[in-house]
């Protein structure tokens, strides 16, 4: 073996030597037995003398005690070695990893034989001899037991009653898959078709590079690691208790904004241990959950840790197996998930925690350990405390990485738009694929609306703003089951301004607005709807947004009387819904045009309920000026006085006509002008159904002609168009 070693390393090639001496004395014996030396083609075929040996039934050598000869002897005082350097503080990594998987002086004994060709490769043509098969160069089941043998056997026909062999008792249940080497992932049973006795057997990589002393996690593990934000979220002592007496399983129910995996991870720090800490977001579709958590208990023991993994939510839709591989996993482990425990996902019975959402108070002193340069910039302290995003600290840490990559990219200091920014980046995708994500680009002064109305608008962002000073600080929240969510209803006719108000409040408060595609969530079949609807709901409390279920009447409708199956199931999803939006910790923001449809079990619950009316005559006014601002090529006949005066339409309908308006002017090369206007009007009237008449249109009337060409400049000429002809 290669000398000087240094200490940590000395232990385990010495242990390496005591097995080259074992093997040596395998080779006598095999030398001694064979009927013909001197062949040529050893390894090659099976001769008539060796079939003749095997015939005879010579059972060969016994497990039983550690054997008893010079090599016993360098083995005791090479262990006598090893106490005294760990209680020098030496870190022998192959007792470690003894200790770790409780492993029987015989289990390291078949170990380090496992272990030898890939540390020596003498030891590969050694076993390629002792096999009889030159290509065979790891240790099989039967060599490995056979080279921990402390005795021969004397046969049948030395007058003596045969003894079990290699392949029975003690000794062969060392490599059962239960037992601590198989099932604690250090060596690997292959070949499963062949013979048990001539499997061969493999030492992982990762468990050969730990005891050289390489900690480099393997790399089914490594995809998986996180890295724990510390924070003083939640009461570590508990889960401390636990783990201290022996607890091999915890799961911390999580809410948006909680700090499970720090609390997690404190917890075990606590105990000197070092965990792993695995995201299961990152799991792939193909991914066997299994292997992964093989692999991650087996680097958690490695390590002296434990197993912090979550969230387990999306694991536990591929059923209760997928789960149950970590639940049990053969080292203390603390799971993540938001929904309830399920007894079925372990045998184990955990202790259940329910994890405390951070503070606002808490969440900015992780916002500023994350951004330390901004201690001394007093507005963006101030920013960071009026922040409304619920953030785990390990996405906070994301955030604030965002929020710098952008303010470097800019070429400047950081600013609250950075901030706001970053935290909306680490909204989860999976909302996406159930609804349409707006940015805000509007604000208060876009709004055209009475001024009891924008002041209901501000009231309701306001309340958003001071949830957590209200319901945590001030306690209004501590004697209601009910969730911390908010919920206003919209109503009024279409182009009123629902839609734009609730992105203006999304705006104000700095979050995004999800408005949900309803066609993703009605299901013609019984029961669908409800599943799309605890989806949508699940994945909107892991974002920090805003719901907007627009014609909200059309699920949340009133219940009816039940003539039929299918009114009976109608009423079962609007009782589903009354039950799932009160557990909702989000803002959702329902549009209806007809408040009479929605169900008054619904307006019970409702935090906020804003009638939007048709526009007057002076905000009809604003309306067009806001949508035909001086940016606009406009021609000098324009009367908006008489648009707002002479026609009753909607906000949004004057941005139809508007935006027809601009078209009709660009294709014609000229600015807008009033004909242009008015025919759009015509148009939108035409679309709602009303009558176009005289006497609303007025004088502009006849120039509603179609056999009218467009004018080039106003409408003097249009009426001269009209007389010629």
């Amino acid at each position: 073996m290669p000398a000087p070693v240094e200490t940590a390393n000395r232990y385990l090639h010495d242990r390496l030597a005591l097995v080259a001496a074992r093997v040596a004395e395998a080779v006598a014996r095999r030398r001694a037995d064979d009927p013909d030396p001197s062949d040529r083609f050893r390894g090659l075929y099976i001769s008539e003398a060796q079939v003749d040996g095997l015939l005879a039934g010579d059972p060969g050598p016994l497990l039983a005690e550690p054997p008893d000869d010079a090599t016993a002897g360098a083995a005791a005082e090479l262990e006598a070695w090893a106490d005294e350097a760990e209680k020098s503080g030496a870190i022998l990594r192959l007792r470690r990893l003894a200790r770790a998987f409780e492993l029987t002086s015989l289990d390291v004994e078949l170990l380090l034989i496992v272990l030898a060709p890939d540390l020596e490769p003498r030891f590969e043509r050694l076993y390629g001899y002792l096999h009889d098969d030159v290509s065979r160069r790891r240790a099989s089941t039967g060599l490995a037991l056979e080279l921990c043998a402390v005795e021969k056997v004397v046969g049948i026909n030395a007058g003596r009653a045969a003894r079990p062999g290699i392949g029975f008792g003690a000794g062969r249940s060392r490599l059962d898959p239960g037992a601590p080497l198989v099932a604690g992932g250090l060596v690997l049973v292959e070949d499963p078709e062949r013979p048990f006795l001539t499997r061969s057997l493999r030492v992982p990589d990762r468990v050969t590079a730990h005891l050289l002393g390489v900690d480099a996690p393997d790399p089914i593990v490594s995809a998986l690691l996180t890295v724990a934000v510390p924070a003083a979220v939640g009461a570590v002592a508990p889960l401390e208790r636990a783990l201290a007496a022996g607890s091999r399983l915890v799961y911390i129910r999580e809410r948006v904004g909680s700090a499970g995996l720090s609390l997690a991870a404190a917890a075990f720090g606590v105990l000197g241990a070092d965990p792993v800490l695995l995201d299961l977001t990152r799991l792939g579709p193909g991914d066997d959950p299994a292997l992964v958590a093989a692999a991650a208990a087996r680097e958690a023991r490695l390590r002296g840790g434990g197993l912090v993994a979550g969230p387990i939510d999306g694991l536990a839709e591929r059923g209760a197996p997928a789960v149950r591989v970590f639940a049990e996993a053969a080292c203390p482990t603390i799971l993540l998930g938001v929904r309830g425990w399920d007894p079925g996902w372990s045998r184990q019975v955990p202790l259940l925690v329910e994890s405390v959402a951070a503070t606002a108070a808490e969440r900015g002193a992780i916002w500023r350990s994350a951004l330390p340069d901004v201690t001394g910039d007093e507005s963006l302290g101030a920013e960071i405390d009026r922040l409304p995003f619920r953030l785990a600290p390990e996405q906070v840490m994301r955030a604030a990485r965002s929020a710098t990559l952008h303010a470097v990219a800019d070429g400047r200091g950081l600013e609250s738009r950075d901030l706001y920014r970053g935290a909306r980046a680490q909204n989860a995708a999976g909302l996406e694929r159930l609804a349409r994500r707006i940015e805000p680009v509007v604000a208060w002064p876009d709004l055209v609306l009475p001024r009891p109305i924008v002041g209901q608008l501000r009231e309701l962002a306001g309340r958003a703003r001071h949830r957590d000073l209200v319901l945590d600080e001030w306690g209004m929240g501590r004697r209601s089951s009910k969730g911390r969510g908010i919920t206003a209803l919209f109503a009024g006719d279409s182009g009123t301004g629902k839609t734009m108000s609730a992105e203006v409040i999304a705006g104000e408060l700095g979050l995004d607005l999800y408005v949900i595609d309803l066609s993703t969530v009605v299901d013609k079949y019984i029961g669908e709807t409800e599943k799309n609807l605890d989806r949508v709901f699940s994945e909107a409390d892991r974002v920090n947004g805003i719901l907007l279920f627009d014609e909200a009447d059309s699920i949340f409708g009133k219940r009816s009387e039940v003539k039929d199956a299918r009114d009976r199931y109608a009423n079962v999803e609007v009782a589903y819904l009354l039950q799932r939006m009160e557990q909702f910790d989000g803002m959702a923001i329902l549009t209806t045009n007809l408040r009479a449809n929605v169900d008054e079990a619904f307006v019970r619950r409702l935090d906020a309920i804003i009638d939007f009316p048709m526009p007057e005559q002076e905000d009809r006014l604003r309306i067009w000026r806001t949508n035909l601002p001086a940016g606009l090529p406009l021609a000098s006949d324009l009367d908006l006085d008489f648009l707002a005066r002479a026609f009753k339409l909607s906000g949004g309908n004057i941005r139809n006509v508007a935006v027809g308006a601009a078209y009709r002017a660009a294709e014609a090369a000229r600015p807008i002008s009033m004909l242009d206007l008015v025919r759009e009007t015509e148009r939108e009237y035409r679309k709602l159904g009303r009558l176009v008449v005289e006497s609303e249109f007025g004088a502009h009337f006849r120039a509603l002609d179609p056999e009218v060409d467009d004018p080039p400049r106003g409408l003097d000429e249009v009426e001269s168009g009209i007389a010629a002809r």
